[in-house]
């Protein structure tokens, strides 16, 4: 389910007691948004999440086996 709110220019919402998003700007068509969260939270935009997702599926496809152990050897584990 979705929240779908109408805001203006200045206009925020309030997420939990500490996430604040605030209407920046409108310009053409694009909406610019001002975020005020705590540090520990992170915020990155769901495309850069889904390309980060995609390229660690990616890469763990491609896990050698042998050189797995071999830094495992250099590492000093068995």
């Amino acid at each position: 389910m979705v929240l779908v709110l109408a805001r203006k220019l200045d206009e925020s919402i309030v997420i939990g007691d500490n996430i604040i998003v605030k209407i920046v700007s409108v310009e053409n068509g694009v909406v610019k948004l001002g975020i005020d969260a705590p540090q520990e939270i992170s915020i990155m935009r769901s495309e850069l999440l889904e390309q980060v997702r995609e390229q660690n599926i990616s890469a763990a496809g491609k896990t050698d086996v042998e050189e797995l152990a071999e830094l495992s050897k250099i590492l000093g584990k068995k």
